[in-house]
């Protein structure tokens, strides 16, 4: 199926295409570049994105939604000056559900941007990830680490899915001339997180809110770093528009390390849940630690996080909260206690 649509776009101001605009990282990135006045077409096939992260900007003047799947042709009229590509399920209960489907959304999925990225003369930001870096021997992850991947596991049509679109990014730069970056993202946690998405933060504070128990996998000794939405968005900004000689890949993490049962213990402590914790066996092929190296970032970019642990951990729990309000009323009183959630913005 080739995709045609026509987008009234104001002449004064950028053309920015989102693949993958409603999803959690995505719809943040629509409001982010809608607020510095940029005319946003937000595509997506919902399969984990939702309409609901995008209501308020349906009306906006500038603001477009399609609902498309990469892996068919993408033919818009109008012009684009910039593609993020993010159209990808990114926690492993939704990219495992079908990975045959995200092996060729990486794949595929990603040489159908390309190709419209090189069609429209738009320079394009490929959305890749951490898990490129595999279960890591090298610690923390400079850009420069080839990684540990297993190519044959449950998790390898998204880890080598990434490393594909990488690699296809790369060579239609160099036999094209398409203007790439290339952003490995590490963890993100934030408002708009989906609840049954089986990633460590949304996990553990939905079970919190729910009186449920815990669930760690592991002896919960694992290491993680968690980025809050806003700064990573700050982040995915700064690189798409720094100088074209800056391609990547550019790791976008925060470099605070923590364990898998510290972040369990602080999502008890701030719902003032009373959840036992329940230990499980560790999936195959988990990172035992995770941590970037961001110098790269912090001198080209000028990036590095702002917003504290703390801070995002009590914004995320009021998102979830006022979410399932209705099973868990009892948590509500306790969350205002601790004040407002922190404020995002778009700079």
């Amino acid at each position: 199926m080739t995709l045609q649509t026509r987008i009234h776009a104001s002449r004064r101001s950028p053309t920015i295409l989102i693949a993958g605009g409603a999803g959690f990282i995505g719809s943040h990135l629509c409001d982010a570049l809608l607020q510095r006045g940029s005319t946003v077409i937000c595509l997506d096939n919902l399969f984990t994105g939702s309409i609901d992260n995008i209501r308020p900007l349906l009306n906006h003047p500038n603001f477009r939604f399609i609902e498309h799947d990469v892996r068919d042709p993408i033919e818009i009229e109008n012009g684009i000056d910039r593609i993020y590509s993010l159209a990808c399920p990114a926690s492993p209960r939704h990219y495992q559900k079908d990975p045959i489907g995200t092996m060729k959304t990486c794949v595929v999925g990603t040489m159908n941007i390309l190709e419209l990225a090189r069609w429209k003369g738009a320079r394009i930001l490929q959305a890749s990830t951490s898990e490129v870096y595999g279960d890591p021997e090298v610690h923390p992850q400079p850009e420069s680490y080839l990684g540990n991947v297993n190519p044959i596991g449950p998790r390898a049509c998204y880890d080598e899915g990434k490393r594909a679109a990488e690699t296809l990014m790369f060579d239609y730069h160099r036999m094209h001339g398409v203007e790439i970056k290339v952003a490995r993202i590490f963890n993100t946690y934030g408002p708009r997180m989906l609840e049954n998405d089986g990633r460590v933060v949304s996990n553990f504070i939905v079970q919190a809110l729910r009186g449920e128990p815990i669930t760690i996998y592991g002896a919960g000794t694992q290491t993680r770093s968690f980025c809050f939405v806003d700064d990573l968005v700050r982040g995915l900004q700064l690189l798409m528009e720094s100088p074209r000689s800056i391609m990547g890949p550019c790791n976008l993490g925060n470099p605070h390390e923590v364990t898998i049962e510290a972040i369990a213990r602080e999502v008890l402590a701030y719902t003032e849940s009373t959840s036992p914790l329940r230990f499980e066996a560790l999936p195959k092929d988990d990172p035992k630690r995770r941590k970037p190296v961001i110098d790269a970032a912090a001198g080209a970019l000028g990036w590095r996080p702002r917003v504290a642990l703390k801070d995002g951990l009590r914004a995320t729990i009021a998102y979830f909260a006022l979410r399932i309000a209705g099973d868990s009323p009892t948590m509500l009183p306790a969350l205002a206690a601790h004040g407002k959630p922190v404020l995002r913005g778009t700079a």
